[in-house]
């Protein structure tokens, strides 16, 4: 029987043959995902996911940085302009990038 912390679903199960021909099961941690972009899930560029080095060298400093790539930061940094110019409603704007236009419009 297995101990209780192997039991759970959070390691890996790698099933191993040893030098002595025996199939054993080997318990592994799982890889970290690599960090997606909120709106359109494109992978992040610039991200590192060793954790060597201060948080600024493993996302980038920018606004929403680690958070939206850069084409989904342009397009609400000019959603959030029309909006507090009175161009656009927040209404007429998705539901993925209100939530950033309403941090944008708030500094």
């Amino acid at each position: 029987m297995p101990k209780p912390m192997q039991r759970s679903r959070s390691l890996r199960r790698l099933s191993r043959v040893t030098p002595k021909k025996r199939n054993v099961v080997h318990y592994a941690r799982k890889k970290n995902a690599f960090p997606h972009c909120a709106i359109c899930k494109k992978e992040l560029n610039g991200i590192s996911l060793n954790r060597s080095g201060g948080k600024s060298r493993r996302k980038n400093s920018r606004i929403f940085g680690g958070v939206l790539c850069a084409n989904c930061t342009s397009n609400v940094v000019k959603l959030a302009s029309r909006v507090e110019n009175g161009e656009m409603k927040l209404n007429e704007i998705s539901i993925l990038q209100r939530q950033y236009v309403l941090q944008m419009t708030a500094h």
